[in-house]
């Protein structure tokens, strides 16, 4: 059996700020052609990580399953990490 590239994928993401303080966890659904900036607040910190400067400071997590969004607005100086969980369907469940 082949995944299909349009597949949801289902994140549990975590921030932690500086200080202690934790934002999350929020649950978060992507597929291909729609759904909110998941993989692209991963993306965007890992850039900061490695030097770049942040150009975008606010994302939308869409969450299909209770059909509501969270939107983050964060300045990365003040993020320790990002825990992207994602939840990934076994090989033998069709749905």
């Amino acid at each position: 059996m082949t995944t299909q590239e349009n597949n949801l994928t289902n994140h549990e993401v975590t921030i932690c700020l500086a200080g202690g303080a934790v934002l999350g966890p929020f649950n978060a659904t992507w597929t291909r052609d729609s759904g909110g900036d998941v993989r692209e607040l991963v993306r965007q910190y890992d850039a900061f990580l490695q030097g770049e400067k942040q150009s975008r400071f606010k994302f939308h997590l869409h969450d299909t399953y209770t059909n509501t969004v969270q939107t983050l607005i964060l300045n990365f100086e003040q993020v320790t990490g990002i825990c992207d969980h994602v939840r990934l369907r076994s090989r033998n469940n069709d749905t």
